[in-house]
C-alpha cells in the first residue's frame, strides 16, 4: 500500500530545520518512504515521496499576479534538483476566513485562479517557458525559469468539490483531498477526476487522501481530543459538504482512530474505494511517541 505520513515540526525546536529533518530520518528508520509538510505561517510546507520534501497546500492568490507562479515554480525546481527527482508540489484553494484573518483581504474567483495558475505551471514544466496573461495571474518572467535537474515536478491540488475537480483533472497530476471519507472518493472525487483527466488526454490522476489518524486503545476518550481537534473544520463551507456526502455526524468521524490494526483497517477502505495513496495526519503530532506508533503503522502498510 502507497502510504506516508505528515510532519510536524516542534514549535519550541531550536532550529525547526534540524526538527523536521529529525523526524524525517526517524520516520524512514521505522520504514515511512513517503513524507509530507504542511504550510504554516512560520515556515514553509514541504512534501515527498521516498524522502521528497516540498511545498504543500501553498494558496493560490491573486495580489501575487505579477509572476507568483513562476516565482513559485523555480523554487520547486530548486527543491526537486536537491531531491534528485522525488519532490512534489502541492497547492491549495485557500479559505477566505483564515486569509482575510492573516492578510487583512481575501481573494474572490477561486476556480479562475486556479486554472491559470496551473495553466501557468504546466506551461513551465512542459515546455520550459511561459508568456501568459490572464484575468488573475499573469506570468511574463523576465528571467531564466529553467533549473537544471528540476523538472518533472507532480503538482497536486487539494480539489474535493466539482470545479476544482474538473480543473485539476484537466491540468494537474492529481489531487490531495483530506477528510474526504471512503464513499466520497468512490462516489464522487475519483469518478470526477478520472473524467477530467481522460476528456484532456491527460494520465488518471493520483487521490492522495489525507487522513487524520490516532492509535489508542481507549476509543472514547481518543474521540472525543479527535472531535476538538477536528472542530475548526466543521465551520468551513467545503468541508461540511464533504462531510454530508459521507454520511457522518462530525469530522471526527472521518478520522482513522483505534488500535493500530483497526486503523490499518480502515486506510485500506481508501484503497478500496479509489485512493491510489493514503497519508496519515497524526491527530497527537505534540506526543512524540503517539506520533511514531502511527508511523509504525504507516510503514506496515
Amino acid at each position: 500500500m502507497p502510504s506516508g505520513v505528515v510532519l510536524f515540526p516542534n514549535p519550541r525546536a531550536i532550529n525547526v530545520i534540524d526538527d523536521v529533518v529529525a523526524q524525517a530520518c526517524r520516520a524512514y528508520a521505522l520504514g515511512v518512504l513517503q513524507v509530507w509538510l504542511g504550510q504554516r505561517r512560520d515556515h514553509s510546507r514541504r512534501a515527498g515521496r521516498r524522502g521528497r520534501i516540498g511545498p504543500r497546500r501553498r494558496h493560490v492568490r491573486g495580489a501575487d499576479k505579477p509572476a507568483l507562479p513562476a516565482t513559485r515554480r523555480i523554487a520547486g525546481a530548486d527543491a526537486q534538483a536537491a531531491s534528485h527527482g522525488n519532490f512534489s508540489l502541492g497547492l491549495g484553494l485557500g479559505g477566505h476566513e483564515p486569509e482575510r484573518q492573516a492578510f487583512g483581504m481575501s481573494w474572490p474567483n477561486t476556480i479562475t485562479r486556479l486554472r491559470e495558475h496551473l495553466t501557468v505551471l504546466r506551461s513551465i514544466f512542459d515546455t520550459g517557458a511561459v508568456d501568459f496573461s490572464g484575468d488573475e495571474i499573469t506570468a511574463q518572467p523576465g528571467w531564466p525559469v529553467q533549473v537544471a535537474g528540476g523538472t518533472p515536478v507532480p503538482v497536486y491540488v487539494a480539489a474535493m468539490a466539482p470545479k476544482a475537480l474538473q480543473v485539476t483533472g484537466e491540468l494537474a497530476d492529481g489531487t490531495l483531498p483530506y477528510l474526504a471519507g471512503p464513499r466520497t472518493i468512490a462516489e464522487f472525487i475519483e469518478p470526477a477526476i478520472a473524467k477530467a483527466a481522460a476528456e484532456a488526454g491527460r494520465p488518471k490522476p493520483r487521490i492522495i487522501a489525507q487522513v487524520p489518524a490516532l492509535v489508542s486503545d481507549d476509543v472514547d476518550a481518543a474521540m472525543n481530543f479527535v472531535a476538538g481537534q477536528l472542530s475548526f473544520f466543521e465551520t468551513m463551507p467545503s468541508y461540511q459538504k464533504v462531510i454530508a456526502r459521507e454520511g457522518v455526524a462530525g469530522a471526527a468521524d472521518l478520522a482513522a482512530v483505534g488500535s493500530a490494526e483497526s486503523v490499518k483497517r480502515q486506510l485500506q477502505s481508501y484503497l478500496d474505494a479509489g485512493a491510489t495513496d493514503v497519508v496519515l495526519s497524526a491527530l497527537a503530532w505534540a506526543d512524540p511517541a503517539v506520533a511514531e506508533e502511527l508511523w509504525a503503522v504507516a510503514a506496515s502498510l
